[in-house]
């Protein structure tokens, strides 16, 4: 998908530096942070949100959830003090601005509750 920001981040064509990355899902620093710590994780395939993710077999669903779980422990998130929120949103009423499946990891500090 050559117009997806996604994709080319994903597979190299647009450089912006990764945070943590392996053969199918790369993670980045969002542009627009809402936390001290917002990390973007997304899949190197292209699928448009979680509904598309929930067609795919289990195991790479798991896949992308253990990406996350990783980014979260690279930035120091994971410790018993500590925490993170991880947000897929999906489709135009769900928050979902670009639709290429990615999830928001979110710490640094506690986070409050403000869903609208």
């Amino acid at each position: 998908m050559n117009d997806c920001l996604f994709c080319r981040i994903a597979t190299g064509a647009m450089a912006v530096p990764l945070i943590w990355s392996d053969e199918e899902f790369v993670a980045f620093r969002d542009i627009a942070p809402q936390a001290p710590v917002h990390v973007l994780v997304v899949p190197r395939r292209h699928l448009e949100s979680v509904v598309e993710l929930a067609g795919e077999d289990a195991a790479y669903a798991g896949r992308f959830l253990r990406a996350a779980v990783a980014v979260a422990r690279k930035e120091g998130l994971d410790g018993p003090e500590r925490g993170f929120r991880l947000v897929a949103n999906t489709g135009p009423e769900g928050g979902q601005s670009l639709f290429h499946l990615h999830a928001h990891l979110l710490g640094g500090q506690r986070l409050g509750w403000h869903p609208a």
